[in-house]
Parts: structure tokens; C-alpha cells; sequence
């Protein structure tokens, strides 16, 4: 049986309606790498997810789940929304890194960061871009990363506007068939955006079928916190950028 803690231990803020990025997380984990949560508000859980509601997430108050999750004395902390920052932009997205790495004296992955770090390591810049986002968050991310150097030559959104629930709600089939339709004759890569859609159950399945990587938000979280960590085991099963050996 594989150790499930002693080797290192990440701390995740979630949104407190997310129920997919722990199970996510759990399952990608390497032996002895334990994880610790605390929620996170700031949004409405009736109201459907669109830029204001997560604009007001990625600008709540930290400090309380904060304090709370350095109970554990985490080794690095993971701020588990992509899109609570994706619609601030990219400078927001490293202030906020910055400030939790600050209060919190660990080392700190956000989810948008590590999709930049993801794109980056891979060394690629022609992207299909995938989500489960209402369109206007999906115009805001792909500027985001427009703005990091990542051209969207491709795009695929859900035909119908899901509330909180529903985003976490979609199967893997449905993840599946929505990266499939993010794929693009010039698109170097597939990036699926959110941390509560069942990404990363497909993500070695969706590589062999259009034969080139995929990444998600929990993987690409994942990948980060390990490199940060030091921790150099190649994680098979979700991807090429999580088979990488780490140095």
C-alpha cells in the first residue's frame, strides 16, 4: 500500500461549491504526499458562475481559511479556482500568489499560474481552448492567456449556461467530446480550464486521439507543486506533461 503522507503536504483552497478538485487531486497524487483543505466563498452558489460572481471569489477574503489551513504548515499552497483569477488578469493572478506566499510562508501555485507554467514548460503557443465558463468568462481567459503569449486558435464551450452544480456535474464523455471539438490543425495543444469539470479521468485518452497534450487545471496544478517540491516522479496516466521527470 502506498504511503499517503510524510513526503510533503499541499494545501488547497477550494471554492466551497467545488467538488471535483479534491477527488482530482487525490487521484494524481504520488506515495507520500498528503493534501489539507480549507473552502472558499466570496460567490454565490445560486447565481450562475459568470465574471462577476467569480471576480468576487478571486477578490474575497483570504485570510480566514488562510490562517485556518496553515494549521497543517502545508509545504505549498494551492489557490484551486481558474477562473476566480483568469477575470482579474494576469497581474491579479500574481499579486494573489504573491500575497498568499506571503501571509502563509510556503510556496504557492494558482490555477491560472499553472497553466501558464504548463504552456510553458511543453514550449508551446497555438492552443484549442476548452471550459465549462459562461462565453463571457471564456473571452476573458483566452485574453488572459493571449496576454501571457498563447494564441487560441480554437474554442469549445458548453451549448447551455451551467450553474455551479452543472459544471462539476459533467461527465468525463462530456469532457471528453468538449476537448475533442477544442482540437485544431494549428493548435500545438489542448488546455481544459476549471477546476471542478472531470478533466483529467480523460486526459491520456483525449492525447491518443488527437496525438498531441492535453492540460487541464488540476493537472497542471499537480505538475507545478511537484516541480516546486522538488519532487521528480513521472506520474503516468494523465498526460504527457505529468509523465515529465522532474529535476
Amino acid at each position: 500500500m502506498t504511503s499517503s503522507r510524510g513526503r510533503a503536504r499541499l494545501g488547497l483552497l477550494v471554492p466551497f461549491t467545488n467538488t471535483n478538485f479534491e477527488p482530482d487531486m487525490a487521484l494524481m497524487c504520488p506515495g507520500g504526499i498528503s493534501l489539507h483543505t480549507a473552502r472558499m466563498g466570496g460567490y454565490d452558489e445560486d447565481e450562475i458562475p459568470d465574471a462577476a460572481q467569480m471576480q468576487g471569489l478571486g477578490a474575497a477574503e483570504l485570510d480566514g481559511p488562510l490562517a485556518l489551513l496553515m494549521g497543517v504548515k502545508p509545504d505549498v499552497v494551492i489557490y484551486g479556482c481558474t477562473s476566480a483569477t483568469l477575470t482579474h488578469g494576469p497581474a491579479f493572478d500574481r499579486a494573489l500568489a504573491a500575497r498568499i506566499s506571503a501571509q502563509s510562508g510556503a510556496k504557492t501555485v494558482t490555477a491560472a499560474g499553472a497553466l501558464v507554467h504548463a504552456l510553458e514548460t511543453l514550449g508551446v503557443r497555438k492552443i484549442g481552448f476548452a471550459s465549462p465558463y459562461v462565453a463571457g468568462i471564456n473571452d476573458m481567459a483566452v485574453a488572459f492567456l493571449e496576454d501571457q503569449g498563447f494564441v487560441s486558435v480554437q474554442r469549445s464551450e458548453v451549448n447551455e449556461t451551467l450553474d455551479n452544480t452543472g459544471q462539476g456535474a459533467l461527465s468525463p464523455e462530456d469532457v471528453y467530446a468538449l476537448g475533442k471539438r477544442a482540437d485544431h490543425p494549428d493548435a500545438e495543444a489542448i488546455v481544459l480550464s476549471c477546476t471542478d469539470m472531470r478533466s483529467v479521468e480523460v486526459l491520456a485518452r483525449l492525447e491518443a486521439a488527437i496525438q498531441k497534450p492535453v492540460i487541464s487545471s488540476n493537472q497542471a496544478i499537480l505538475f507545478q507543486a511537484l516541480s516546486l517540491l522538488g519532487v521528480p516522479d513521472a506520474v503516468p496516466g494523465f498526460g504527457r506533461l505529468l509523465e515529465r521527470t522532474r529535476t
